[in-house]
């Protein structure tokens, strides 16, 4: 008894839910084997012979696909149940990833990777932003800014961290391809964890009628016109990971004209992404604290807009200087943490409805995949990589602003000061 005690003092000062320790494992995995490809695709679809146009614009449909999976990944998860939605996002992740690796990229045969791609974008939102539903109903408000920052700890730590430093070692020993190939062994472990080791609560059957799962569906839209502050909360959850996403598919282009390697500028990533995920946390409890408003707004918006510049800029300052490079990603990826407490503050705007609140918030993480190589791809050519930074840099300062407006009831820094 005395063990138990312990053991759940520990989960309850870490902010972990206990009751979703194993699900938080197997979201770890399987955005692991999804994030395998995100740091070397683009230079390595370059070396095969598309141009940066070209590539921006296969991970520009392919982030379309994600972000209209994210937009209604919270109420779909209502409707149907949390682990229905998560199978279904694994069948679509596998089905296109297998269709992507395995008949379109060997023969470089561009518009069937524009559909296979496109088809591996609808798995992941379903099945992690799925699971930002179930952290919201379970967990009690008063540590839900500690629970969503242990979901993009897991979140990141798979998607940028893991798959970055795995990759780099995997394709120097199996190759692009089959490096590519594994990424279904990651995501059906990771469901393994998720949808069958993990025993929470029995969900509630749902026997809502047809229309009113049509109803509960449109509240993912009609959400934003009676709630403007969600909206806001959705604008700005798209400039968090815009840069994020914009990145990697010209940044290692421009890190190469600098001397650094494909294993270097995946190190790089990954080191930078690895900060991320520790500051995930500490955000999520300097939020708690300090105010979710007030976190997202300064550290988030005002840090992640100077260090964006400061790390594009750190090469030429540096004259390449492979560690002072590293530093300044890692402060941009610390710095990016500060947006954590979004995922808490926008449910929160609302009394009912949080399912759709949440919708509007996965559309917002799910469009950066497409707005980030879409930004690349129309300005690129324009300006080049040094202003395509100026415009994601600007970007940031914009999101402080507008979250400015994003307030709780009697201006409360958190929703325990409301209750």
């Amino acid at each position: 008894m005395m063990n138990n005690t312990q053991n759940t003092s520990v989960f309850d000062t870490i902010g972990l839910p206990r009751h979703l320790t194993w699900a938080y494992l197997g979201v770890l995995i399987f955005m692991m084997g999804d994030g395998i490809e995100q740091g070397w695709l683009s230079p390595y679809l370059i070396e095969r012979g598309l141009n940066m146009q070209e590539s921006a614009f296969l991970f520009t449909t392919y982030g379309i696909t994600i972000a209209l999976s994210a937009w209604f990944s919270g109420v779909l998860a209502e409707v149907y149940g949390v682990r229905r939605t998560m199978t279904v996002g694994l069948v679509l992740y596998l089905a296109g990833t297998v269709g992507f690796v395995g008949l379109s990229l060997p023969e470089l045969n561009y518009p069937a990777m524009l559909c296979t791609y496109a088809l591996r974008g609808f798995g992941y939102p379903l099945f992690a932003y799925s699971f930002l539903v179930w952290i919201t109903y379970t967990t009690p408000q008063n540590r839900l800014g500690r629970a969503v920052g242990w979901f993009w700890f897991v979140f990141t730590g798979g998607l940028n961290v893991l798959g970055a430093y795995y990759s780099s070692w995997s394709i120097e020993r199996f190759g692009h391809l089959n490096t590519l190939w594994s990424s279904v062994f990651w995501a059906l472990l990771g469901a393994f964890f998720t949808l069958i080791i993990n025993k929470p609560k029995k969900e509630e059957k749902k026997t809502a009628t047809v229309q009113e799962k049509m109803g509960e569906l449109l509240k993912g839209i009609t959400i934003m016109k009676k709630e403007p502050k969600v909206l806001l909360g959705g604008i700005v959850r798209v400039i968090n990971t815009t840069a994020q996403f914009a990145f990697p598919v010209f940044l290692p282009l421009y890190m190469y004209e600098y001397g650094f390697t494909t294993t270097q500028w995946l190190q790089i990533w990954g080191t930078i992404f690895s900060a991320n995920i520790v500051f995930n946390l500490i955000f999520g409890f300097v939020g708690d604290r300090l105010g979710w408003r007030n976190t997202i707004m300064w550290f988030g918006g005002v840090g992640c807009g100077v260090t964006t510049l400061l790390f594009y800029y750190s090469p030429q300052i540096a004259m390449g200087n492979y560690w002072f490079v590293m530093g300044a990603g890692v402060l941009w990826g610390a710095l990016l943490a500060g947006y954590v407490p979004l995922s808490a503050l926008v449910p929160s705007l609302v009394k009912t409805d949080k399912g759709a609140a949440i919708s509007v918030l996965n559309l917002g993480a799910g469009l950066p995949v497409f707005v980030g190589p879409a930004i690349v791809g129309l300005f690129f050519g324009l300006i080049g990589s040094q202003g395509v930074i100026w415009i994601l840099a600007g970007l940031y300062f914009v999101g402080a602003f507008l979250t400015k407006f994003i307030t709780l009831d009697n201006n409360a820094k958190t929703v325990s000061e409301v209750e």
